[in-house]
């Protein structure tokens, strides 16, 4: 009769654990095995600019993630592309190092300091394959920046921020790489890159865990697209948006061959996809990059939400982005709990099995609860930027703009309330101001000096304290670019 009856309760565990259809999605999916991560960037694209948000612009395979997928409608980079960039692969706030303010200039000598211990680095020492093929734009002056000098297996693409689309050159330099050595070639840069991602996936190992940054340039100016991509949208007679929505949907072409590739090799099932803008899109031509952008319109659309691209508002820092594992993330399902670019290092280090440098504590968290349907117990606070001249602080549903230069400024927001950001509720709640005041003054006092002012301040200092200005010499000066 025992016997009997513990084969009766052998059998009811079975079918119970066998059929998990009924239990929550994050219980039943609570352990995943090592998975393959591609990690997606767009550059400058525009939180609506997207078919899952509403947008015009033709984005079919994003869509398909979105819907089998997580779509994160709280995550949060930074205002710019090199500080977003080294958020991710150190999981430390860039004011940490330096690279706080603005972006590595065409002309920048400065980097993401050596003694950051990246993300392809701890990936690389559990036995990752780590790729790059796409933008860099953390150090290019000098090698020891560079992608393989820094945790990449394999790079392929440039190493600059800001490249012609068809003669892969910034100012007239070739920028275009694999592993190091200089590539000349024809083509599309979006379509180059998305094919070698592509192939890249196709000859390697499934049984060796791969880390692959697929960093497009696209849709970040010069707005350019081939043109059967520009036919697509001959209905928009601004040429701007015409490109640019061009230039998103040839995009979203390559990330469906980059994961028909994964169905064909056998990796889908075990990879975790993730997909984000690196900040905002522009909103002005004075932050669309190094080529004048003032003759045209600018054409990314953040949605609902204020400003864009520089902008320590929600539209510079709020980003569209999406996560997607079959297996373990609930398809359809909406994550509205704030996240931040530094999240990924510790979330993507623990499902590897990797560690992160111990002399180095990251700032984000382990967020794979909050993908699997659970909560982030412990995430109040999000840092869009701590600068010598601004800030921006959020914690629950308040968030302070602070500018700190004459004249100064303060703004406070009820996020949950005001999303765009049109009331300012300073006024109304000094203590609650003064609380995120005193936090930033005590952030900033971990912060290294921008190393973009200190190098601009030494190129100004070299010029204007070593020569005497005639009229026609500063007529010159004046004219520069």
């Amino acid at each position: 009769m025992i016997r009997g009856l513990g084969l009766f309760i052998a059998l009811i565990l079975v079918l119970v654990l066998g059929s998990r259809s009924w239990m929550p999605f994050a219980v039943a999916q609570s352990k995943p095995v090592r998975p393959h991560i591609l990690y997606i960037m767009s550059d400058d694209q525009g939180w609506k600019d997207v078919g899952f948000h509403g947008s015009d612009i033709k984005t079919p395979n994003l869509d398909r993630l979105a819907q089998t997928g997580a779509r994160l409608e709280q995550y949060y980079a930074h205002p710019m592309c090199t500080p977003s960039r080294a958020a991710l692969l150190t999981g430390r706030y860039p004011h940490r190092y330096g690279l706080q303010t603005a972006v590595i200039p065409s002309a920048g000598t400065y980097g993401l300091a050596t003694d950051e211990w990246l993300l392809p680095q701890a990936l690389k020492e559990v036995g990752y394959k780590t790729a790059i093929v796409g933008k860099w734009h953390l150090g290019h002056a000098d090698r020891k920046y560079w992608p393989r000098q820094r945790g990449f297996d394999y790079q392929y693409g440039p190493i600059l921020g800001e490249i012609d689309y068809f003669t892969h050159s910034a100012h007239g330099t070739v920028d275009w790489y694999r592993n190091n050595q200089i590539v000349k070639e024809e083509g599309y840069a979006t379509s180059l890159l998305g094919q070698d991602a592509a192939q890249l996936i196709q000859s390697h190992d499934p049984n060796t865990p791969l880390f692959l940054y697929l960093a497009f340039t696209a849709p970040h100016a010069p707005y350019q697209a081939p043109p059967e991509y520009l036919d697509r949208y001959k209905s928009i007679s601004d040429p701007n948006r015409r490109a640019y929505a061009a230039m998103i949907t040839a995009m979203d072409d390559q990330i469906g061959q980059v994961l028909a590739a994964l169905d064909k090799r056998g990796m889908r099932d075990n990879t975790l996809i993730v997909f984000q803008s690196d900040n905002g899109g522009p909103r002005s031509a004075k932050v669309t990059g190094e080529v004048d952008t003032s003759g045209g319109t600018i054409p990314a659309d953040n949605g609902p939400y204020r400003d864009g691209k520089a902008s320590l508002f929600e539209g510079g820092t709020r980003v569209v982005a999406l996560a997607n594992w079959s297996k373990y993330i609930k398809p359809g399902s909406v994550v509205n709990q704030p996240m931040h670019i530094v999240d990924w290092y510790p979330t993507l280090t623990s499902l590897a099995g990797a560690k992160s440098n111990p002399n180095k504590p990251v700032d984000g968290l382990n967020v794979w609860p909050a993908l699997i349907g659970g909560k982030i117990a412990i995430r109040n606070e999000i840092v869009y930027g701590i600068e010598p001249f601004r800030a921006a602080l959020r914690q629950g549903d308040w968030k302070l703009v602070w500018r700190t230069i004459l004249p100064s400024q303060v703004q406070l927001f009820n996020l949950a309330k005001d999303p765009s950001e049109q009331t300012n509720l300073a006024d109304q709640q000094p203590e609650r101001v003064a609380k995120l005041k005193q936090q930033i003054e005590e952030m900033s006092r971990d912060a290294v000096p921008p190393l973009f002012i200190k190098e601009a301040a030494g190129a100004a200092k070299s010029i204007i304290f070593s020569s005497v200005a005639t009229p026609a010499e500063a007529e010159e000066v004046k004219n520069q670019p």
